[in-house]
């Protein structure tokens, strides 16, 4: 399915073939996240990631860069996570060069002017507020410091606006000249393109450069932060978000997790949809989703309810952990969770991007990359004894983390009822 080149103190790159595929996706991942942070230099691998934009050698405008891609009806975007940043460009087959090109240009060769770092403030200080405003996704900001502390795994990836204000040019420019280096990047290349073109690509674009990459701090204890936290919004809809801590990224049981999350809340035949929204009548959107880090990880809940509900969908989603953890899943509705998981899988190796994303994720993050294949084999080894034992290890009433995102008054005894039932 993939094949993979280190290139001598340049990147690594892994590509896979889809032939007769019209599009070719490359995704560059480079290990610069969030957690390589100081706490005095919150929000600058964000930062990073959206001066790339402003200009390079080759295209000195955003507008350059822009017109470079979509020029050619192409597609093209970066994101920041915890552990990486990942910038992606999807193209027609006959312009991957220019693709590689353009990516190896925003990677290795940012301009970084003092007025662009200025002006790119006032917009990130703006995504900041969108966010704050935006109760779903502050109860998603809550929930990360309930779970994970104050530490970098807690804080706002994009830091907040104090510390976008106070970052010094000086530490932008550190932070890329020490992080953004060729041997510190994967490069996945997927679509109608053989192996050996994607290397010569890869290698012409990005050319090498070896880097000090330093160690990130280590997850702490979980959960490592308050029992619950709320925000005081006088809305219509109450957002809540509530979990336990969860698997590592590579532990064996991620496959056997997956699964079960797939059983409570992925999906229009989970339970938490059937049960809260298609039963009970309790919200819109309720849904469930794991987040895996190197060395820790958390299972979540989401829920947009009524506030006068919030009592009765916390009770509801609280009795649906509990069922997993005290009720052996039936095999047919095991084997249609392993199924929608690994159709799943299947449908998306389809799409030039996803595959891209799959092979580049696990090449720069994981500690083996799955062939389609194996990842089917895995899912199909999950057994329901294997989902009870880990729904038994997670669901805690110790581990139970809650965000909560409401008008004030609806707030008033809710971390109380925060107790699996007996």
């Amino acid at each position: 399915m993939f094949a993979r080149t280190a290139l001598p103190e340049g990147p690594r790159v892994i590509s896979a073939r889809l032939p007769a595929a019209r599009s070719v996706s490359i995704a560059a991942y480079v290990l610069a996240g969030s957690r390589l942070e100081r706490a005095d230099e919150a929000g600058v691998a964000h930062f990073m990631e959206h001066i790339t934009f402003k200009g390079t050698a080759a295209y000195p405008t955003s507008r350059a860069i822009s017109e470079a891609i979509e020029g050619v009806g192409g597609s093209f975007n970066a994101a920041t996570d915890r552990e990486s940043t990942v910038y992606w460009v999807r193209v027609p087959r006959r312009e991957v060069e220019r693709a590689m090109h353009v990516l190896g240009e925003l990677v290795v060769r940012p301009r970084l002017e003092d007025a662009d770092i200025d002006h790119e403030r006032t917009v990130i200080i703006e995504e900041i507020r969108s966010y704050l405003d935006d109760p779903a996704e502050y109860a998603q900001i809550l929930f990360q410091q309930a779970m994970f502390g104050s530490g970098p795994l807690g804080r706002e990836i994009c830091g907040d606006e104090a510390d976008i204000r106070a970052l010094p040019v000086r530490a932008i420019r550190d932070f890329w000249r020490t992080l953004y280096r060729p041997a510190n990047t994967v490069i996945a290349v997927a679509g109608d393109l053989d192996h050996e073109q994607a290397v010569e690509l890869a290698a012409r674009a990005f050319g090498t450069g070896n880097g000090v990459v330093p160690s990130f701090e280590r997850s702490p204890a979980l959960p490592a932060g308050p029992r619950m936290l709320a925000g005081r919004r006088d809305t219509a809809q109450a957002q809540v978000c509530l979990g336990v801590p969860a698997l590592p990224r590579d532990h064996p049981d991620a496959w056997t997790l997956a699964v079960l999350n797939v059983v409570l809340g992925d999906g229009m035949s989970s339970r938490l949809f059937l049960g809260v929204r298609e039963e009970k009548g309790l919200a819109y959107d309720v849904s469930s989703g794991v987040v895996e880090y190197e060395d820790s990880g958390a299972l979540e809940v989401s829920a947009g309810v009524d506030p006068a509900q919030l009592p009765a969908a916390l009770e509801a989603i609280l009795g649906e952990l509990t069922r997993l953890r005290d009720e052996v899943v039936p095999e047919a509705e095991l084997a249609r969770a392993k199924a929608y998981l690994a159709g799943g899988l299947e449908l998306r190796m389809d799409d030039t991007r996803h595959l891209a994303s799959w092979i580049g994720g696990q090449e720069a993050l994981h500690d083996r990359v799955y062939t389609l294949d194996e990842a089917l084999d895995a899912v199909a080894a999950v057994d329901a004894a294997g989902v009870q034992a880990v729904a038994r290890r997670l669901f805690r009433d110790e581990g139970l983390r809650m965000a909560v995102v409401a008008p004030a008054r609806h707030l008033r005894g809710l971390e109380r009822r925060l107790r699996l039932p007996a």
